[in-house]
């Protein structure tokens, strides 16, 4: 497993990073005997950074992660989230920080991070959405540095909302953050226009999520797939998206062919591939909630680069879609 620097100011992580949202509930039914294993089956195979969120199961991604790492000799820096009060998400222009993100809410959320953990630093606090009205008064972000001095945090870090993903770029330019989080795969490529470069010229550390379209880009889908009521995608893949984007797949399919790479990597492996083509990129994290999940997503770590041809090819799949989050 390769190791990358998490920005200017953080420590050498995995390229692949374990994505921790299924496995606390929301992507169908999930065994917590299986979250385990593919759990210590990714610290085995070198994976020494885990991304979670308070809004996984309502915290229990977090504890599933505190039960493995205790039992665990290395060093595994975890990353979490703290969500906004309750109102639109992500937050309207409309919303005030004082309502969404209030120091009081903030530190209170924090202490139940750390419970949850099992720990008294937690290594990088992200916000889980933001919005660019907070720009100019971006008090939020200096309760989290005060909370860093009092040696509760080490790195503070923003989750971009994926309709307004450049907001945090005035975010790294002013020093706020240690840490972004964005979307970038083969469909959503934006974030090359801006964020990357203003990332790489402030030593902010990237991670990128979604790398895998929530598994459409793995190439396992077929048009007519559907998903349990439970599972979150039903409705991120609702109506003809799923028929869409599995064309737009067979699409990169079709490239990778041309190359006569189509025996050496997957889909799957094309995808993060891609993404880690970018120095700026610290981490990959994809989601992981077996231990196949596991051996496939880490094992693209040992395959040589894509040649750069082909990755200039790749860019042709840009996809302007909208934000399918919202239910469009």
């Amino acid at each position: 497993m390769h190791t990358r620097s998490l920005g200017a100011h953080g420590p050498a992580v995995s390229e692949i990073g374990f994505g921790a949202w299924a496995i606390g509930g929301g992507w169908g039914d999930q065994n917590d005997e299986t979250s385990l294993k593919a759990l210590n089956q990714a610290i085995d195979r070198g994976v020494n950074f885990i991304d979670t969120a308070a809004g996984y199961g309502d915290g229990h991604s977090e504890r599933l992660i505190a039960k493995a790492l205790k039992n665990r000799s290395e060093s595994v820096f975890v990353a979490t989230k703290t969500p906004p009060a309750d109102g639109p998400w992500p937050p309207s222009p409309y919303c005030r920080w004082q309502d969404r993100y209030s120091a009081a809410y903030l530190r209170d959320n924090v202490h139940q991070r750390l419970n949850n953990l099992g720990t008294d630093r937690i290594d990088l606090l992200q916000l889980h959405t933001w919005t660019r009205a907070w720009n100019d008064d971006p008090q939020p972000l200096l309760v989290l540095r005060q909370m860093r001095e009092e040696g509760k945090i080490g790195l503070i870090g923003v989750s971009t909302p994926e309709q307004d993903q450049s907001c945090v770029i005035q975010l790294m330019r002013d020093g706020l953050v240690d840490v972004v989080q964005v979307i970038f795969n083969l469909f959503e490529q934006e974030p090359a226009a801006q964020i990357l470069p203003v990332a790489a010229e402030t030593g902010t550390g990237v991670i990128v999520r979604v790398s895998l379209d929530e598994g459409a880009l793995a190439g396992k889908y077929s048009g007519e797939h559907s998903f349990p009521d439970d599972d979150f995608r039903t409705r991120y893949f609702e109506g003809d998206r799923m028929q869409r984007t599995v064309d737009r797949v067979e699409k990169i399919r079709a490239d990778l062919k041309a190359f006569g790479l189509q025996d050496q990597y997957s889909p799957a492996d094309v995808a993060l591939k891609f993404v880690l083509a970018r120095p700026e990129v610290s981490t990959v994290i994809a989601g992981m909630r077996s231990v196949a999940q596991v051996d496939q997503n880490t094992r693209t770590s040992q395959l040589k680069d894509l040649p750069d041809d082909l990755l200039i090819q790749l860019r042709r799949h840009q996809w302007h879609r909208g934000v399918w989050y919202s239910g469009k």
